[in-house]
């Protein structure tokens, strides 16, 4: 089972320099890989109609994870790189492509893309996106991208993006996993028809263990190879987090990131003395 950490977006103050020293630290720890939450704009919650259903604000920043990961690409060798999750369908499915697979080309194939359909209507509308159909557009994506990444020209048309026989130059020298990342019954469908493996965002381990149950089920009964698909549980706050490994890994899982954010740390080398503590717990530099 990989090890990752998540990194701690919201609680770095948008710090250049942590960024280096966080990608940097996570790699001479002996963590597999660095997972990273996206989030293009936040917005002012007060006086919305919906109201905004997420926990981030205007006040909370976020650097883009594939920009952070194609800069972290050029000062680590060994650890590999997950959008956990890049919110695609309000982005431009050629676009993601393209960078997705310039990432994973100067990293030396080391990118995992997760995604997943958001929750903020306001970033939608921002990028120019409809927030309503964002689900079906992730489905027709996720087919796109797999064809963008390794057909030597693309004709496509679909109900929401339109390409006339053009190519992804240059391509990534590998087939970049698509896993998806959510909660509720749409998502985990969608994730055993399409996706390469899942990530569990939300819930205690014993709820998380349950529905990674019942998704491996759905994957076997459409007939695709269980061991084939992954499954990575994100740790919070709150929880031992040796315990919840162990658990995790008892339960068949393959991918486990630990979350620094919401422990009350309030500087880059509290963080990294965390991430510390539990790689001596766990042994990771034997």
């Amino acid at each position: 089972m990989q090890i990752g950490v998540v990194y701690p977006q919201y609680e770095l103050g948008g710090d250049p320099a942590a960024v280096g020293r966080i990608g940097r630290a996570v790699e001479e720890l002996g963590f597999d890989y660095l997972l990273a939450y996206d989030h293009v704009v936040g917005a002012e919650h007060a006086d919305r109609q919906p109201p905004l259903t997420g926990p981030y604000t205007e006040r909370d920043p976020f650097h883009d994870p594939l920009v952070l990961f194609a800069y972290l690409a050029g000062v680590t060798k060994r650890i590999k790189f997950a959008t956990g999750v890049l919110i695609l369908p309000q982005r431009q499915t050629a676009l993601v492509a393209r960078q997705a697979a310039d990432v994973d080309l100067l990293s030396g194939g080391r990118l995992r893309l997760g995604v997943g359909v958001g929750w903020s209507c306001v970033e939608f509308e921002a990028l120019g996106q409809d927030f309503h159909t964002r689900g079906a557009r992730q489905e027709e994506q996720i087919g796109l991208l797999r064809q963008l990444f390794t057909e030597s020209v693309v004709d496509f048309s679909g109900r929401f993006d339109r390409i006339d026989r053009a190519a992804l130059i240059p391509k990534p020298l590998r087939r970049i996993p698509i896993w998806l990342g959510g909660s509720g019954v749409a998502a985990y469908d969608r994730a055993a028809r399409l996706a390469d493996g899942f990530i569990f965002l939300r819930g205690d381990i014993d709820h998380v263990v349950d529905r990674w149950s019942q998704l491996r089920e759905r994957v076997r009964g459409l007939g695709r190879q269980v061991d084939d698909f992954g499954g990575e549980y994100v740790i919070r706050p709150g929880n031992d987090v040796i315990e919840q490994i162990e658990a995790w890994r008892a339960a068949g899982g393959t991918h486990v990131s630990v979350a620094t954010l919401g422990r009350g740390f309030d500087s880059v080398d509290a963080h990294v003395d965390f991430l510390a503590s539990v790689a001596e717990a766990l042994d990771l530099q034997s």
